[in-house]
């Protein structure tokens, strides 16, 4: 089963992330609307929106690998409970029918699959 301290760690870390974000996007802004630059904050603001642009990217992907990892992981549970209810588990074919009613929801949602 998997261990709440691993979840609570990935939390707080999280709001970690949040609260320096917090901290380096109002500098970012700062910068950004100042009209008279200096040479020094030019070269703040240069390394910021590198960093942020950086820090995007890494979000995006860690997003994209949850998205894939959390599909494929369904799909697999799902395909293992259909075995197990054309077998004969009553509870599994229980369970295929809430799976198949909560990714029917979520594709007329939009949320579950990203159709880029």
């Amino acid at each position: 089963m998997y261990n709440k301290t691993y979840q609570a760690q990935i939390n707080k870390e999280l709001e970690r992330f949040i609260e320096l974000l917090q901290v380096t996007l109002p500098r970012y802004i700062d910068l950004v609307k100042k009209k008279d630059i200096s040479k020094d904050e030019l070269g703040e603001l240069g390394e910021l929106e590198y960093f942020l642009i950086e820090i995007n990217g890494k979000i995006a992907e860690l997003k994209k690998q949850l998205e894939h990892d959390l599909f494929g992981l369904s799909l697999d549970l799902y395909y293992k409970l259909k075995r197990k209810a054309l077998d004969g588990d009553a509870e599994a074919g229980r369970k295929i029918v809430m799976m198949r009613k909560a990714f029917n929801k979520s594709l007329q949602g939009n949320h579950f699959i990203n159709w880029n």
